[in-house]
């Protein structure tokens, strides 16, 4: 996941309420205990898919609260349930995954962790994406609604997700039996840090929070040979290269400019010495969009654009590229239900003042949080984000993110306490709110 687009006219400071709140008193106690396991986090992230350590690590705490715990579901998650009486099912989630970075923030309890990536090449590992706070404001959150069983009722299920950053962990639960092994949720709930807001400020988006996304292969083919003999040949590279050029016309000239979708080559593999003209040419794309329309209007467009290339270039039809859309890895939209994002935004407005809360542009990155609402689209869904930007950093940008570190940057150090405290008063908060007796 990455930067939310620039959010203009924040104050310069945040409203707070006069009175004392006995939730966000908590919380503040609370912090001294949970910011340890917090470093513990940061300085030991795992892989998707591998979060062994971290998943073992927090069963334990959940346990600890007294909810009923059952691990290595879709692999390495891990579903924590506090049933108190009848009333809704809520689902909180937090994802677990490092990233293949190396760490370069400087603190003093900087990863040093290595691990060994799905291709078998060993990687450092870092938490780029803010997945240790999320685990530690889930860890925190339990904690709170578990001392505070008496003010709410109904069932939680607090899930420990692996894989998001691969696409993987929230497929893997559903497919393990989330919503059949244990209770389905009306409602799910999830935030993300961001690096595009201050520190201790809440943004949301009603509809779509984050995009869909595909992956697609396009394999161009040649007719390789000399490099000082290319009239002789049909040179991939350059056919390749015909066909980036021409794709940036889909979203520029083909869809709605009331739309909006992201196509980007990320690589382009060609070739192995400096007077071959090879065969093929492979491309490596991610195509991003918020509706199916858009979504076809992308694919059908990468296809045919480069087929069209192929055949102004003179390719024979044996030789026309070929075009995979990695369907099994596409990652749905995740989409904020309007009517209870709204309530959301008027609940969390009311307790943190509109100062700390704000509606962010939707951003075209993606999150796999999205799967949930979409195997069952009954469920009422909201992720929301919580800025992480420090205060003296946000001021001295002026407004400018490109000056700051961005979510998968090495350099993102998110200001911690803040991020985890906010999180854990407005998930609580929500939780009661939504567990409500009565």
């Amino acid at each position: 996941m990455r930067r939310l687009a620039p959010v203009l006219a924040l104050p310069l400071l945040f409203a707070t309420p006069a009175l004392a709140d006995p939730l966000r008193d908590a919380v503040a106690k609370d912090m001294p205990a949970v910011m340890p396991l917090y470093r513990d986090l940061h300085a030991n992230p795992e892989l998707s898919m591998k979060e062994v350590n971290t998943a073992a690590k927090l069963a334990v705490e959940a346990r600890k609260l007294g909810f009923k715990v059952t691990e290595k579901v879709g692999v390495t998650g891990v579903v924590a349930v506090m049933e108190n009486g009848p009333g809704p099912v809520l689902l909180i989630r937090a994802d677990m995954d490092g990233l293949p970075v190396p760490e370069q923030t400087g603190l003093p309890f900087a990863s040093k962790a290595k691990g060994v990536s799905a291709t078998g090449v060993e990687t450092s590992v870092m938490h780029a994406c803010g997945h240790d706070t999320h685990m530690t404001a889930w860890v925190a959150t339990a904690k709170r609604l578990a001392a505070m069983k008496d003010q709410w009722s109904g069932t939680l299920v607090m899930i420990l997700q692996p894989g998001e950053e691969t696409s993987e962990g929230a497929k893997a639960m559903l497919a393990d039996g989330l919503f059949t092994r244990f209770p389905k949720p009306q409602y799910a709930l999830a935030f993300h840090d961001s690096a595009s807001l201050p520190a201790g400020t809440i943004g949301y988006t009603s509809g779509p929070a984050a995009a869909t996304v595909d992956s697609v292969d396009l394999i161009v083919k040649g007719l390789g040979g000399h490099g000082a003999v290319p009239q002789a040949t049909k040179d991939p590279i350059v056919l390749a290269s015909r066909i980036v050029g021409a794709l940036q016309t889909l979203v520029s000239r083909e869809l709605d400019p009331q739309d909006a979708a992201v196509v980007t080559v990320g690589s382009f593999q060609a070739g192995a010495k400096h007077n071959v003209i090879p065969d093929e040419a492979k491309l490596l794309l991610t195509v991003r969009t918020y509706n199916d329309k858009a979504r076809e209007l992308m694919l059908g467009g990468i296809a045919r654009i480069a087929k069209g290339e192929a055949i102004a270039a003179g390719v024979p039809e044996d030789k026309m590229p070929v075009v995979t859309v990695q369907r099994d890895t596409s990652t749905p939209a995740a989409i904020n239900t309007p009517e209870f994002t709204a309530r959301m935004a008027g609940f969390f407005a009311a307790r943190f003042g509109k100062d700390r809360v704000t509606a962010v542009p939707p951003p075209m990155v993606g999150e796999d949080f999205g799967r949930y609402r979409d195997a069952d689209k009954s469920i009422q869904s909201l992720l929301f984000w919580v800025g992480g930007v420090p205060r003296a950093k946000w001021d001295a940008a002026g407004g400018d993110l490109t000056t700051l570190p961005s979510l998968h940057s090495p350099f993102w150090a998110p200001e911690a306490e803040t991020v985890i405290s906010t999180a854990t008063e407005a998930m609580t908060a929500a939780a009661l709110d939504i567990l409500k007796k009565g």
